[in-house]
């Protein structure tokens, strides 16, 4: 767990002062990339990693285009020279696409590529099950709360909006990926 320690040593260092309740949703976020684990078998290591990260490009010293999932990204990779891949999923992670369209960061993004699809599944399903302050919550809960925060002339609803279904179908294979994994209770 060397390079997911690391990533939640850097994550800590930019969001738990700063921005408490986005830390305690990285947090999440990164206990349901554990839950995943045996799933990902070789790759659990990278999206612990990538899930503690996430949410680095809120913090001020990473911003710059004012996209976080891009700003993390390129601060991942410029500032403390993170894996190639890990910088990837935290870049393509949820929404990141459609928000990188509405704001003409396509090419940014690209930068990044190509995504990993079943990392990136992961990592979307364990941030839409993730509340903005670190609860469980359903998915389709999440992506209402997002859309009620941000409301219909804001960047991030139009993405989310359009990104929906996608995003559900993320979540869904995530889980019928991981029945086969799950352990049967004992009684």
């Amino acid at each position: 767990m060397h390079l997911a320690q690391w990533a939640h040593d850097l994550a800590e260092s930019l969001l738990a002062s700063s921005l408490p309740d986005r830390w305690a949703h990285s947090q999440r976020v990164y206990s349901q990339a554990l839950t995943l684990a045996p799933a990902l078998g070789k790759d659990a290591e990278l999206l612990a990693a990538a899930a503690i990260a996430h949410d680095v490009g809120y913090a001020r010293v990473a911003v710059e285009t004012g996209q976080h999932m891009i700003d993390g990204a390129r601060y991942l990779r410029d500032v403390v020279g993170a894996d190639p891949r890990l910088c990837s999923i935290v870049a393509f992670h949820t929404s990141s696409p459609w928000e990188a369209s509405e704001l003409g960061l396509t090419e940014a993004l690209s930068e990044f590529g190509p995504a990993e699809p079943e990392l990136v599944d992961a990592i979307t399903y364990c941030d839409l099950t993730s509340s903005p302050v670190g609860t469980l919550v359903d998915p389709a809960e999440r992506l209402t709360e997002v859309l009620d925060r941000y409301g219909p002339d804001h960047v991030v609803f139009r993405a989310v909006s359009a990104a929906r279904p996608e995003l559900l179908a993320r979540v869904a294979r995530v889980r019928q990926r991981n029945v086969k994994f799950e352990q049967p209770e004992l009684s």
